[in-house]
């Protein structure tokens, strides 16, 4: 299972304060050393935290391989084609976001998709698009000639949380799914089968699969033990456990339950 440890969130500290501190091209060597399999970063439309200048360097001096995540935006596409990453995982945005929420619409955004597709693979960047794990987007995926997938599992993390963590007596609980344990757990018994449906049907269509969103040390093995997947991206809860154990002992740590 190959782990690409997403270093956004260095970024988010660095910005809430407005200063150059830390770095989020200093992680790289770290995640290297820990064994981490690929840096992802998420160039955002509005620049809450990755920049320019970081995605530049970033992709110029990584060792590890490169997944700019990003949107179909014409101008972001020919930033990526010029910054040239080995992957670009195209991804929905709202600005009044706090995180990505849910897969890229495929079907709604065809056209648009089919279009940076073609453009990435002219400057010869592997695509994966993030999607809901239903059928018709994993078949719509088929379509537009990527080589990977990757599955949005926020639906599943957030129902693990609400069921097994404390989330639900937080300031941040989840309105929808404040129910009963026995509904929280047979709905988190249809998103698991979701997910897996969804990577049993993109295998059969040649697909390569990633999956993300939300994921931690209390939910990953769950979905790394899903035959087929072969890829997982983790950002936030990997960078939160470093303030604690520092950046390497947390990778290692996630590398170990995968």
């Amino acid at each position: 299972m190959l782990l690409g440890v997403n270093i956004d969130h260095i970024a988010v500290l660095r910005e809430a304060r407005k200063i150059n501190d830390p770095n989020p091209l200093d992680a790289i060597s770290i995640c290297k050393l820990a064994g981490a399999d690929q840096i992802t970063i998420h160039l955002r439309e509005d620049r809450r935290h990755i920049h320019d200048e970081d995605a530049q360097a970033i992709c110029k001096l990584s060792a590890l391989p490169v997944n700019l995540e990003c949107s179909i935006n014409e101008e972001i596409i020919d930033i990526v084609c010029k910054l040239k990453p080995l992957r670009a995982t195209l991804v929905p945005e709202k600005r009044e976001e706090v995180t990505t929420e849910g897969g890229l619409d495929l079907i709604a955004n065809y056209d648009r998709i089919n279009n940076a597709v073609k453009k990435l693979h002219e400057n010869e960047i592997e695509v994966s698009l993030f999607i809901d794990p239903c059928k018709e987007m994993i078949e719509a995926a088929s379509k537009l000639d990527v080589q990977w997938i990757e599955l949005h599992t926020g639906t599943y993390a957030n129902i693990f949380a609400m069921l097994y963590g404390n989330l639900s007596n937080t300031h941040h609980s989840i309105k929808e799914l404040e129910l009963s344990r026995k509904q929280l757990n047979t709905l988190l018994l249809k998103a698991k089968k979701e997910i897996k449906k969804a990577t049993k049907k993109a295998k059969e269509l040649d697909l390569k699969v990633a999956a993300g969103h939300g994921l931690n040390y209390q939910n990953v093995q769950e979905i790394s033990s899903i035959k087929g997947i072969e890829e997982l991206n983790i950002g936030q809860s990997i960078i939160a456990r470093s303030v604690f154990t520092g950046l390497e002992k947390a990778i290692k740590e996630m590398k170990e339950l995968l």
